[in-house]
């Protein structure tokens, strides 16, 4: 399996266990940062693609540790959740996370709601997490889904934040978008 691989024009996927993706689009943003496990791997493999320094917004699917691990090699980037996640996590970072060496050391994100871009859409997707999001690039139809999709299905509703009963509908929302390439948050 490729690690590094171009998936469109503007975005690179970078798989490490979980799939973190970097847009160079009008800001460079990344989705998803990634398990910790991984973060010299990852480290390694963003650097071939773009400085790390550069990076401006970090846009999370959701807030389990295997997302949002590796949230500190961008040291100018904002870093935005849903507002659901925002206020779980704030609530109790180790159920919004799923690990307490993750839920501890994400005290240190200042997480903000998503800001309106005119080039990228964020779609409330419920049912891995209450608050799981999408992202939708209409220039090149490519459909991030985080842990919502995956390649062989729909995403895990046994969790302690999933909301089973919505994820359905989220999955029926996301079949509207006529995309051309589908960025699951795991390759399986």
């Amino acid at each position: 399996m490729e690690n590094i691989r171009r998936v469109s024009r503007s975005v690179w996927k970078v798989s490490v266990d979980s799939n973190v993706y970097f847009i160079d689009g009008p800001e460079k943003i990344i989705i998803d940062a990634g398990p910790r496990s991984y973060r010299n791997i990852l480290s390694s493999f963003l650097e071939k693609i773009v400085d790390l320094r550069k990076i401006q917004r970090v846009f999370f699917t959701h807030l389990h540790y295997d997302h949002i691990g590796n949230f500190d090699l961008f040291p100018n980037a904002s870093f935005h959740a849903s507002r659901e996640e925002i206020a779980r996590w704030r609530k109790n970072p180790y159920e919004a996370v799923l690990d307490e060496f993750m839920a501890e050391k994400s005290k240190e994100i200042d997480l903000r709601e998503f800001p309106d871009l005119d080039w990228l859409e964020v779609i409330h997707t419920p049912g891995h997490t209450s608050g799981s999001v999408c992202f939708w690039l209409p220039s090149e139809k490519v459909l991030f889904t985080g842990d919502t999709i995956f390649r062989n299905g729909t995403g895990r509703t046994d969790l302690p934040t999933s909301v089973p009963e919505e994820m359905q509908k989220s999955v029926v929302k996301l079949v509207a978008y006529n995309f051309s390439v589908l960025c699951p948050g795991h390759d399986y």
